[in-house]
């Protein structure tokens, strides 16, 4: 579990800095100014984000698309309940859900693409060392 906690916490660090900075570099760019409010918003959704990907060992039954799918769907649902509770603080107008949502959606597919990868290389190199184990036993 302790170990779990961990790792938990590098992927949160890891992809709300390359969230942040990345929003930061667009933000300059742009000339556009951010404030702490969606920092904050920005933080919970990696954090979200972060948990929901982590427990993909629930979905190993299942076909790998329709894993990532599921965990889609299962992060933008608590990501709404989450708006849903900061709404009640500051309103949010319905195309302020539109952009929450695509400003989750776009840095979710990169970082869910790059834990994905990650997990199937992994996969593959057990898979390729247990078969050259076998080959061993067999000689």
């Amino acid at each position: 579990m302790k170990e779990y906690i961990k790792k938990l916490l590098l992927e949160i660090c890891i992809s709300y800095t390359s969230v942040s900075v990345t929003g930061a570099v667009i933000n300059a760019i742009t000339g556009m100014n951010n404030d702490n409010s969606n920092t904050l918003i920005m933080f919970a959704f990696c954090v979200i984000a972060s948990i929901v990907l982590s427990l993909y060992s629930l979905f190993e039954n299942i076909s790998p698309l329709a894993m990532m799918i599921i965990q889609y769907v299962a992060s933008c649902f608590f990501c709404g309940l989450f708006l849903l509770a900061v709404s009640r603080l500051d309103p949010i107008s319905p195309r302020g859900w539109f952009e929450y949502y695509r400003s989750f959606t776009i840095p979710y597919i990169i970082i869910a693409g790059i834990f994905y990868y990650y997990l199937f290389r992994e996969a593959k190199e057990q898979s390729r060392m247990i078969q050259e184990l076998q080959e061993k036993k067999s000689l």
